[in-house]
């Protein structure tokens, strides 16, 4: 109840605060609609700033007070609202907004298929499961790909991908994503097509040359001009969230993580908490080599659930044969007692690895893992035995343990292969989910387990997926196609070929995302059409007085950094650019160098979920804006320096 009040208390006292600072704006401004506008801008800030309600239900709201000034505008001192009612809904058939809810698609369709897992397996492979190597990893990889397409295109499809990682690492999706987002956004300015405002900065350089004269027309940059910026960015934020990470990010969004742990369950209910999973590779002078796996398992009292011998992995059914002789070179799943896996070791020579790595993916809780099916009255298997029926082959099942009545046999003690099958036997198994969904069918079991990823892969659309995936890409990049159709035609086509059905693909777009960006279009819109940008940005440089020229750099760069928080980066940058030039020429400085200050600065946008990027990972790692606020604004101030340190060294 105290910290109740003490939220309120807090919550009042900021409301009071943000009031204050409004009014005495509003006596600041030229004219009654900015002050209007800053009113509003005031309200957004401190909604966002104390979730007083969802940042989604907040962005609503205000565009919806926004459509209300057209009714209430005489009452308000105006001709007409600070939105025309015709424009209030635009932000919902913007390009960013179409482009965001077709990259979703995209992605959705590329997981579908298991491109994006076996990314995920191999990102695994190399980096393992601790959070210091896999951002670098995942954040490293994000940027390039960044670099060459939108970074919101390159965050969303990769979103499967840090999905796949956290579920089989544990790690909360809430440690990786901010890492991810961030360094999505940091990537687009490795090249001048990375984001939107550097794609502009050559078309605004040339329309400000039109009315400069000749000695001071400005030369455009090229493909990788900003390049070592951009690298010097990237680098900053991979060291920033691997040092500081620990301390800036919230661990949110992880209470799924486990929930399909491989052996956890059999460990609670059944008491065997010594029974882990291991992943062990054959030498040449082992003598397992020409065993078959059913004399290896009778032997050594060990239980093999997959097997790679170098022809992929075999898992489920069809996959282990206990007939299936083990060669040189070829990696077992195993699970076993810790007792029974090291006498095992010593027999047969086996290298035990640390951690799984070829079966990182076919053996995760996404995938596989322990399951309860009961032997019905009528089911066919009544009296026989595992051994009987080929449960592994046949079925996909590697049978634990049968527990009846109150009396359990596992494989430990041995003999659970060879036990008849009576009516009301609870059988526990590993098993993969795609096998488990098809004994639900089948009228031999019942199935207990009910609490599993129930995922269908395509695996056969990969071919399909990767064309669409590849007409997108080259669109993008070749074409002077909208960012949104070029998309679409690859979600259209992920629909069409049947990666995706239209309904998983409506499941596949965030809602919230969508909403959060479309109704702060219409914000930024008052902004820029009621003169309130251009008033900021004229008051800011008037009172910069005889700073130095790296001083000035510097007020234009913190200029831009705000105006992309309150206001789309395009705008901004068609804003700032032309201001920009022309305080570069009163001080005597490079006008290009602040021209491209400004297509950066306005990339330095993480204090709130403002940024497409920022907005797309909120939902899928639990964030709240006090997150933003924290990581972003330390992010903030080493884009700044990093940014500012790089264009006066190298420019």
């Amino acid at each position: 109840m105290r910290a109740f009040f003490s939220l309120i208390s807090v919550r009042t006292l900021a409301a009071l605060f943000f009031t204050g600072a409004a009014l005495y704006l509003a006596t600041l401004v030229p004219t009654l609609e900015i002050a209007w506008v800053m009113v509003v801008l005031m309200l957004t800030i401190f909604l966002f700033a104390f979730e007083v309600v969802g940042v989604d239900v907040a962005a609503v709201t205000v565009m919806l007070l926004l459509g209300l000034t057209s009714l209430v505008a005489p009452a308000m001192g105006l001709d007409a609202g600070l939105v025309p009612l015709e424009s209030l809904f635009d932000g919902f058939a913007s390009n960013a907004v179409i482009s965001i809810i077709a990259v979703m698609i995209i992605g959705a369709g590329l997981d579908r298929t298991g491109i994006m897992s076996q990314v995920a397996a191999f990102i695994m492979r190399v980096g393992g499961k601790t959070e210091a190597r896999i951002i670098p990893l995942i954040s490293g990889t994000v940027a390039v790909i960044s670099s060459f397409m939108q970074n919101v295109g390159a965050a969303a499809l990769f979103l499967p991908v840090v999905s796949r990682i956290s579920v089989r690492t544990g790690l909360a999706m809430s440690r990786l994503l901010m890492p991810m987002g961030f360094c999505a956004i940091l990537g687009g300015t490795m090249t001048l097509v990375g984001s939107s405002p550097l794609i502009l900065l050559n078309d605004l350089i040339l329309t400000t040359n039109e009315i400069l004269a000749p000695e001071q027309r400005m030369e455009t940059f090229s493909l990788f001009s900003v390049t070592p910026v951009g690298i010097a960015l990237v680098v900053t934020g991979i060291l920033y969230f691997v040092i500081a990470g620990p301390l800036v990010l919230p661990t949110r969004g992880s209470e799924h993580l486990e929930s399909h742990d491989p052996m956890g369950y059999f460990a609670e209910t059944y008491g065997f908490s010594d029974f882990l999973v291991y992943e062990a590779v054959v030498r040449d002078s082992s003598p397992l080599v020409g065993v078959s796996v059913d004399e290896l398992e009778q032997r050594w009292r060990v239980r093999v659930i997959a097997i790679d011998k170098g022809d992929g992995v075999r898992l489920g059914s069809d996959g282990v044969d206990r007939t299936l002789g083990v060669q040189a070179g070829s990696t077992l799943g195993l699970i076993a007692p810790a007792e029974m896996l090291a006498d095992f070791v010593a027999a047969s020579g086996v290298e035990v690895k640390p951690d799984l790595e070829r079966f990182a993916d076919a053996l995760s809780g996404g995938k596989a893992g322990i399951g309860e099916l009961v032997i019905p009255p009528g089911s066919g298997l009544l009296g026989k035995t595992a051994r009987d029926v080929w449960m592994r082959k046949i079925y996909g099942l590697s049978l634990l343990a049968i527990r009846r009545g109150d009396d359990t046999l596992t494989f430990r003690t041995g003999g659970v292969r060879n036990m008849a099958f009576k009516p009301g036997d609870t059988l526990v198994v590993h098993t993969t989910w795609a096998d488990l969904h098809r004994l639900e069918s089948d009228r031999d079991f019942v199935v207990v387990t009910t609490e599993y990823p129930h995922e269908e892969l395509r695996p056969h659309k990969v071919p399909v997926a990767l064309l669409f995936f590849v007409i997108t890409l080259g669109l993008v990049l070749f074409t002077d196609l909208r960012l949104s159709v070029a998309l679409l035609t690859g979600a259209v086509g992920m629909v069409l070929s049947g990666v995706l059905s239209i309904e998983e693909a409506y499941e596949a777009v965030s809602w919230k995302t969508v909403f959060l960006l479309a109704s702060l279009i219409p914000l930024g819109m008052a902004v820029e059409t009621s003169g309130t940008a251009t008033w900021i940005a004229d008051e800011t440089l008037r009172v910069l007085g005889d700073l130095p020229i790296w001083g000035i750099q510097a007020a234009v760069a913190v200029l831009a950094t705000f105006f992309t928080l309150v206001m789309s980066n395009v705008g901004a940058t068609v804003l700032l650019v032309p201001l920009a030039v022309n305080i570069a020429l009163g001080a005597g400085a490079n006008p290009a160098v602040f021209a491209l200050t400004v297509a950066i600065a306005t990339s330095n946008s993480f204090l709130i979920p403002t940024h497409q990027v920022n907005a797309l990972i909120m939902g899928p790692g639990g964030y709240r804006v006090p997150d933003y606020l924290r990581a972003g604004g330390i992010m903030t101030v080493l884009f700044l320096v990093v940014s500012l340190t790089v264009l006066n060294l190298l420019y």
